[in-house]
């Protein structure tokens, strides 16, 4: 059999609005329990929510940053559904008349650029968290209650989990280059709800979509997707009739586990939220928040290509990241060898900060002694063997660039005349050096300036070491 994956997500990205979305709590993570809490969030009698302006904003930008169409005009929904982290019995939500529709994002894997669709942004409200107990009891936090979001809802154009995840890396870093959303997984943040069925492309036939709920990593959604493919082919080939389910994603074990029967649209009961007016929002005041839109990412890279003459593998690392993209100009403003900086930053800092796996970019030393470093290596004061050694003190100690220069004693050796000394020393102890690099074999030179440097502790220029080696070589 052939089969057609088919993948849609669903992801809730909490805003970094200062308050909530319906009420003046403030949106902050963590915190004591129930300590970030009103009437509002509590849904006390009489208490009325009241759309934070912000949040409207946020989901404006969002919608433009991936192409879709905004609605001038949109509406709130409650979504009835009965848990206890829910404390209205019902979410506030956008059911019908989303505030926006029709967008895009275009990812790459591999070679290969594809369109993924945006079917939907819809603004809406966060729940509580449950806390289990080693007694076996839950307890209830509603911190997190009325916290804002937007829910991103892709159209089923995926097909497998390596795209699932190039989606959710390029959404995550478009969201944060927007400064709208942190995307921090670790703190729920940013969580993702993956829709997966495979088609039999000779029969025609599929199988039940499987939903897997709040998955928070990008190595989990791509796993999820993998085994529930493996799963669904056995549904298909044992012909077995499963009907439509939500599962969880259990990392430890690599497996999902059935949770429950997948809710449909008439399970929740949608009915329009009678304490909220509709959303209205003119051009021009679509205009406005757009006016204040940073620059974004593939904006960014093509600006990098042209400006700093940077090739497009190395533009794309250094604007995979907003903060290493912040670092990079910084620095660029105060040296300008562009290509010096992109191989240092992405060779020699990237080694030690791993910002793949949502590791904060932050230096142990102050931004002007990565200058003074390369200014260094650039100047011939030190060489680059002499260069990684700082910077790896740099990065140990905290000391400063010169400080570290001058206690290990690698201010490099420039001077010809005490470079050819040694030369001469290192050639008169390898006569069968000499003659092998006679007779064509040129692995002898590089043993020869290795010889030199040896001899130095390093510290000999390498381009006058081998301009000299060459002459009295091919004399």
């Amino acid at each position: 059999m052939s089969y057609e994956t088919i993948v849609g997500l669903e992801i809730h990205v909490e805003l970094s609005t200062k308050t909530k979305a319906f009420c003046s709590c403030e949106n902050s993570f963590g915190g004591e329990p129930n300590t970030r809490v009103c009437p509002v969030c509590l849904a006390l009698p009489g208490a009325m929510p009241v759309l934070n302006r912000n949040v409207l904003n946020y989901a404006v930008m969002a919608a433009n940053a991936l192409n879709c169409k905004i609605n001038n005009k949109s509406k709130f929904d409650r979504k009835n559904y009965f848990y206890p982290d829910l404390t209205k019995g019902f979410q506030i939500t956008q059911n019908d008349k989303p505030i926006c529709e029709n967008g895009y994002l275009e990812i790459e894997v591999g070679d290969q650029k594809k369109k993924i669709g945006i079917f939907r942004i819809q603004m809406e409200e966060d729940t509580g968290k449950s806390l289990h107990t080693e007694e076996g009891e839950t307890l209830m936090d509603y911190n997190r209650c009325g916290v804002p979001l937007i829910e991103i809802v892709t159209k089923p154009d995926m097909s497998s989990g390596q795209e699932a995840r190039a989606f959710l890396e390029k959404l995550k870093n478009t969201l944060t280059f927007l400064g709208i959303s942190d995307c921090k997984m670790e703190e729920g943040s940013l969580r993702c709800d993956v829709n997966v069925n495979i088609k039999d492309k000779e029969s025609g036939k599929k199988t039940a979509v499987t939903e897997v709920k709040n998955i928070n990593s990008f190595r989990g959604v791509e796993k999820a997707i993998d085994f529930e493919v493996q799963r669904h082919k056995k549904i298909l080939e044992e012909n077995i009739d499963e009907i439509r389910t939500t599962r969880r994603w259990d990392d430890a074990k690599n497996e999902t586990i059935l949770m429950r029967v997948k809710y449909t649209v008439s399970d929740y009961r949608f009915a329009p939220e009678g304490d909220l007016p509709p959303v209205v929002i003119s051009d021009d005041d679509i205009k406005e928040i757009l006016s204040h839109m940073p620059e974004l990412p593939d904006a960014k890279k093509e600006r990098f290509k042209k400006e700093y003459n940077l090739n497009e593998y190395d533009s794309n690392i250094l604007t995979s990241s907003k903060e290493l993209s912040e670092f990079f100009e910084k620095i660029a403003k105060e040296f300008d060898d562009y290509n010096m900086l992109s191989n240092w930053t992405l060779t020699e800092i990237l080694r030690r900060i791993d910002i793949e796996n949502n590791e904060k970019f932050e230096l142990p030393f102050e931004d002007k002694e990565f200058i003074e470093l390369l200014n260094a290596i650039k100047s011939n004061k030190i060489n680059n063997n002499a260069g990684k050694k700082v910077l790896r003190e740099m990065f140990e100690t905290g000391k400063k660039c010169n400080e570290i220069i001058e206690d290990l004693g690698l201010v490099q050796i420039s001077d010809s005349s005490q470079i050819e000394k040694i030369v001469d020393k290192v050639l008169s102890s390898n006569p069968q050096s000499i003659e092998d690099f006679k007779n064509g074999k040129n692995r002898a030179l590089g043993f020869l300036v290795g010889q030199v440097m040896k001899e130095s502790h390093g510290k000999a220029n390498p381009q006058i070491v081998n301009k000299l080696l060459n002459e009295k070589l091919n004399k």
